[in-house]
């Protein structure tokens, strides 16, 4: 075997979960070093959650331009400069790699730029960016490779070179008429984003709703708030062929005929890196969907191997992926902490958000949970008609015969924010009428929480 280097822990990608690990026990006096192939910190700071959040910013500052009149400003010559947008990103995108880099000199953890893979147990050659190649072996070794845009084998959709959410935040030229295969989150937060800078919009989905695993009024009100910005959709609508090329013209054939435009975005799900980086050789074992087997404390099937994030199937997102973090930190540590049982919030970004957590009603009914159930407009909550931001609604579904909240659902203006309130109020076992008669701000959205919950059938 080649000459390696002895690193106390060495980290194969620098996402979320991996670069905390690194800094964190870097910090504590671990030798550590983290390989990367491209994007300092992970996707999350580079190509996803914070750049697409900040094109979406700019999205709706462009349709208060468009409202202008409602809130008594006359409209004036305007235009969305699409370079503009592009380097407002660029720049905050920046300012987060120079953070990064801070991070690594501050903890003492060495990041590597390069491809790395096994070649032996807790051993990763790395072929270095700047040429050359370096073995690194660990006691320890924490796999962070992410994931990516899932492009499946539809004829000619590879050919077509379309876009993901990658090359969409990249675009300095407006797309004349944006074609957005999947309704799910990312298609859905860009379709909107491009339609309010002036796109033509399609979403094409093969389910029979948009996030179609939400209740029916969740899906029902994603539906209608496209559908009221201009945005086509099509729903049931599975694709046969693609023909042409993303950014010059394309052309989506399906069952129900043919839908043309300029620009394709696939948006179909996510896929885990763990192709072609050695897992096989060293006793790392994947299930069906290539996802790194992991136990409830996230080892791996080989000693000393641990899996955070994506790769190891978590759920896809970066406050999940922080978690993972603090339960491998945890039994590293000497600590007990595992990935049962914890909650998963999400937020869909669109403009209003939606956002969950806990039970939907179809989980309820799926699981045999029984629940009263408490909805209100957000018409209701006085600080959504100050903002006139009054579409979408509050809902909470509270256990029959008792008081605790199984789960919360807005759609609403900062409805992730709201959320988050009723998160606490969960995690601390909370009954819901801690929240009914709390003292909450007058005028704040969260005030809408006391009129939701005094709405409570009783049990």
């Amino acid at each position: 075997m080649s000459h390696y280097e002895e690193y106390d822990v060495v980290v194969l990608g620098s996402g979320a979960p991996g670069k905390l690990l690194a800094w964190t026990l870097a910090s504590q006096g671990r030798r550590t070093a983290v390989v990367e192939r491209r994007y300092v910190g992970g996707s999350c700071p580079n190509i996803a959650c914070l750049p697409s959040k900040n094109v979406i910013h700019g999205a709706r500052v462009a349709s208060y331009f468009r409202r202008g009149a409602e809130f008594g400003i006359t409209n004036g010559d305007w235009k969305v400069d699409m370079a503009a947008v592009r380097d407002r990103k660029r720049k905050m995108v920046a300012g987060l790699v120079a953070f990064h880099l801070e991070k690594y000199r501050e903890s003492g953890a060495e990041l590597v730029m390069g491809d790395g893979r096994f070649i032996a147990p807790k051993t990763i050659e790395v072929t270095l960016n700047a040429g050359g190649t370096r073995t690194l072996r660990g006691q320890t070794v924490i796999i962070d490779t992410g994931s990516r845009a899932r492009m499946d084998d539809t004829t000619g959709l590879a050919e077509a070179r379309p876009l993901t959410h990658v090359e969409a935040l990249e675009l300095d030229q407006l797309p004349e008429h944006l074609i957005v295969l999947g309704g799910g989150y990312v298609g859905l937060e860009l379709a909107q984003a491009f339609r309010r800078f002036g796109s033509r919009v399609t979403v094409v989905e093969r389910n029979g709703a948009l996030i179609h695993r939400e209740d029916p009024d969740v899906t029902d009100a994603i539906e209608h708030l496209c559908r009221d910005e201009g945005i086509e959709v099509l729903t049931r609508t599975a694709v046969d062929r693609v023909e042409g090329q993303s950014g010059e013209s394309v052309r989506l054939h399906t069952g129900h005929g043919g839908i043309e435009g300029t620009h394709l975005l696939v948006a179909g799900g996510r896929t885990p890196n763990t192709d072609g980086i050695g897992l096989e050789k060293v006793g790392v074992e994947t299930d069906g969907k290539r996802h790194v087997k992991v136990d409830e404390r996230l080892q791996t099937t080989a000693e000393g191997v641990w899996a955070v994030g994506d790769c190891a199937g978590s759920p896809y997102f970066t406050h999940i992926g922080e978690d993972d973090f603090r339960v491998v930190l945890a039994n590293l540590t000497g600590g007990d902490r595992v990935t049962t049982g914890r909650q998963v919030p999400f937020c869909l970004f669109t403009d209003p958000e939606l956002a969950r957590v806990g039970l939907s009603e179809r989980e309820a009914r799926e699981r045999g949970v029984g629940y009263r159930l408490a909805k209100v407009p957000m018409e209701a909550v006085f600080r959504a008609q100050t903002l006139s931001e009054t579409r979408g609604f509050l809902k909470a579904l509270i256990e029959e015969g008792g008081d605790r909240i199984l789960g919360f659902t807005a759609f609403g203006a900062e409805a992730g924010e709201v959320m988050a309130v009723v998160q606490v109020a969960m995690l601390a076992g909370l009954p819901y009428t801690a929240l009914r008669d709390a003292i909450l701000t007058h005028p704040t959205m969260a005030e809408g929480l006391a009129g939701l919950f005094s709405s409570v059938p009783r049990g």
